[in-house]
């Protein structure tokens, strides 16, 4: 009798794996599907998969409406595949990755996440711009563009604004990442720097993980190696930010104007889980053939929550978010190259 309810039980479970799995699969699906096609673009004519991705969302917003059989997989998709991503990314952090630079260009780096994002809440006021937009915006250009960005977003409290700023910022930092992969290299020459120093530029200036190791490598196979570990200490500023993001909104310090806001969790799994595979990375329990798989992953999680995230946005509503928008992404991206070229100068 024992062995008989224990088998409804299991027959129970599956019954209802196989339920929710029907249900999300196309949306899940679709989401892939654009995912794909966005990297095959991205491959043959050169512009960024992120950005692809999310145009041809963009353009399939009607299969988010209500009623239709791949909205559950959007959301899914949108919301559970995109933290999947943002925690694998935790597998290429390591702490032997901070000994190849030194302590002065490490807090160069670090002071330039965190300046820009403080530099970010100011600047929004003075566009008109509330604190989501600011830590959204501000967050995406300091850290790590696109996946920052989704990151982020997650732990905010959610409003009927919340999708469209998160389109926008995507669209905006992979735009200005874009033009600053070309126009940053030739700078760095301009301006006289070693391999060293255009690798901490670039790595510290340039929005996405894509965009540092094209830059960086169109200079010179060290400054690239270079530009990629300094790009990877601005990904590992994510967890603590989110942190830091999480406390100030549970602490109501930013939550007044959001009456219909929910609060986040103090520190979201998918953050635990990027600090853990960090941590289990720093100490080589991760190989180096696992940590490439689990790169490989996040980059296509987020590449189809991103595609997700475009298919669940209204191109006509997110156009709505105005040139002061805009201007605030530009002048945060332009800080952020005068802090770190500043400091380049100063300490060469």
């Amino acid at each position: 009798m024992v062995e008989s309810a224990n088998e409804a039980r299991s027959s129970g479970r599956a019954g209802r794996w196989k339920q929710t799995g029907a249900k999300l699969f196309p949306g899940i699906a679709v989401s892939l599907l654009v995912a794909v096609t966005a990297q095959f673009l991205s491959d043959h004519y050169g512009a960024p998969a992120m950005l692809l991705a999310l145009l041809m969302g963009l353009a399939l917003n009607f299969l988010a409406e209500e009623g239709t059989r791949t909205k559950s997989g959007i959301e899914y998709s949108a919301r559970t595949v995109l933290r999947l991503g943002v925690a694998l990314l935790g597998a290429r952090i390591s702490v032997d990755m901070l000994t190849e630079l030194g302590g002065v260009m490490i807090l160069l780096v670090i002071g330039g996440v965190v300046a820009t994002i403080l530099f970010g809440m100011v600047a929004a006021r003075f566009f008109g711009r509330g604190w989501r937009m600011a830590l959204l915006s501000g967050g995406a250009v300091a850290i790590c563009g696109a996946s920052a960005a989704m990151a982020i977003a997650a732990v905010l409290p959610k409003t009927d604004k919340s999708e469209r700023n998160l389109a926008f910022t995507v669209m905006a930092v992979t735009v200005l990442s874009t033009i600053a992969m070309i126009a940053y290299p030739p700078l760095s020459s301009w301006f006289g720097f070693t391999p060293l120093e255009s690798g901490v530029f670039l790595g510290g200036t340039i929005h996405d993980v894509a965009q540092v190791v094209g830059a960086g490598f169109s200079v010179s196979p060290e400054v690239g190696e270079t530009a990629t570990v300094v790009k990877l200490i601005r990904v590992s500023m994510l967890a603590p930010v989110v942190l830091v993001f999480s406390l100030a909104i549970r602490a109501g310090r930013l939550d007044a104007d959001a009456p219909g806001g929910t609060r986040p969790p103090l520190l979201p799994s998918f953050v635990i889980w990027f600090l853990v595979l960090a941590g289990l990375n720093s100490f080589g329990f991760i190989p180096v053939s696992v940590s490439y798989l689990a790169e490989q992953l996040s980059r296509w999680a987020l590449l189809a929550a991103i595609a997700a995230v475009g298919i669940k946005t209204s191109l006509v509503r997110m156009m709505e978010v105005g040139g002061t928008a805009i201007g605030l992404v530009v002048v945060e991206t332009v800080f952020l190259a005068g802090f770190v070229l500043a400091g380049v100068h100063l300490i060469g």
